[in-house]
């Protein structure tokens, strides 16, 4: 188990491409681009999808599904997005203020009023946009780690638990001062989760498949961190993960719980940037802009980092990381010209997966978009 933070930021920014267009076309249409992204890490196996004039390009894949099992990984196998998943719950809440049962502008007390009486008196004005572009202060995750592991085998349903971590977790002190600067924070996409729940009378798991996902017609997806026998498994300290300690409990699905294949995370991708046109399925489109919107002076737009350029390529570019310590995920998107890279790792950072998924992401990008413009000197 690991809630550690993966926004994507300056790590992405040092990550320009080393190759020429043309030659990392070239290189990309070989199937060698994962393996080479893997060469010298512990990574088991990787998928990668390149999206190009608002359409996906076919799974590329290599490497095997979990350690000590000859099993390929295959076009269409689910792959968990960890904290990649945030861009859905902002947009589910986005859903949620067009359909008039949240405002941007309402406080953490209006919006959780049974816990308005134990919550830090910091959070009581918080509002919806602070939370989802990590700028309430909140702490990245509970700072009582053991009441975090006591949710392990909780048989009570997910919702039920939000609420009694999120009783808990509202008590602890800020860790900076609201709305000054990004402090990444897995609690304030639960406490969204948990506003979204109240103010719909659904549970999110419910919320997001009937307004999310449904809707796009992304059929893969699965809120349990725990994959099947035939699926791809997650890795950690050269060891098949302990889908039951390693992984987060299936409480924390706002926060990043999200497995499916990237074909379906493809779909929601591209809604995105079509967004950002006006072509969007899901929202209107001053809701896609504000979604990508950095707020304050960060680059923290709600579930999204936006950003004026990204590993080597000229921006504007919507990115992000994901881990719960056993897999890796990242996305890149460009929404002027319509394209983007998702790459993802069963295997965490113990393992090489984000050096490998940052390796791919680099002989990808190199593709897609245009060179970043050198900066004035």
């Amino acid at each position: 188990m690991i809630t550690r933070r993966m926004a994507l930021g300056a790590s992405m920014g040092a990550a320009a491409a080393a190759l020429a267009p043309g030659d990392a076309f070239a290189r990309v249409a070989a199937s060698s681009v994962l393996t080479d992204a893997m060469a010298g890490t512990q990574t088991p196996g990787m998928a990668a999808l390149v999206i190009r004039n608002w359409r996906a390009e076919r799974e590329m894949v290599a490497g095997v599904r979990k350690l000590g099992d000859p099993t390929p990984v295959a076009r269409g196998d689910r792959w968990h997005l960890g904290s990649d998943g945030k861009a859905m719950t902002a947009t589910l809440v986005a859903h949620a203020v067009e359909q008039g049962a949240l405002s941007w502008t309402s406080r953490l007390d209006q919006l959780l009023p049974d816990l308005a009486a134990v919550m830090h008196p910091s959070y009581r004005d918080v509002t919806l946009p602070d939370l989802l572009s990590h700028r309430s202060g909140l702490p990245e995750n509970i700072v009582d780690i053991e009441k975090f592991f006591a949710f392990y085998g909780d048989p009570a349903p997910p919702r039920e638990q939000r609420s009694r971590y999120l009783a808990e977790a509202l008590t602890d002190p800020p860790v900076v001062e609201k709305r000054t600067t990004q402090s990444y924070s897995n609690t304030g996409l639960l406490a969204a989760g948990a506003a979204v729940e109240r103010a719909m009378g659904d549970a999110f798991e419910a919320l997001i498949g009937r307004h999310v996902f449904t809707p796009l017609r992304m059929r893969s997806v699965s809120l349990d961190p725990y994959g099947g026998s035939r699926e791809p498994r997650g890795h950690v300290d050269g060891r098949i993960a302990d889908q039951e300690r390693d992984a987060n409990p299936r409480f924390f699905a706002p926060a990043g719980n999200f497995r499916m294949t990237l074909n379906d995370w493809s779909r929601f991708c591209i809604d995105h940037l079509n967004g950002e046109r006006g072509r969007g399925r899901l929202l209107r489109q001053e809701s896609y802009r504000f979604l990508h919107t950095p707020q304050g002076e960060t680059t923290a737009a709600l579930g999204w980092g936006r950003q004026e350029r990204a590993a080597g390529r000229q921006g504007p570019v919507l990115v992000h990381a994901g881990s719960d310590g056993n897999w890796f995920a990242l996305v890149m998107l460009f929404p002027a010209t319509g394209e983007g890279v998702l790459v993802a790792a069963n295997a965490g950072e113990s393992m090489g997966g984000d050096a490998a998924g940052l390796g791919t992401l680099r002989a990808l990008a190199a593709t897609v978009s245009r060179p970043a413009e050198t900066p004035a000197q």
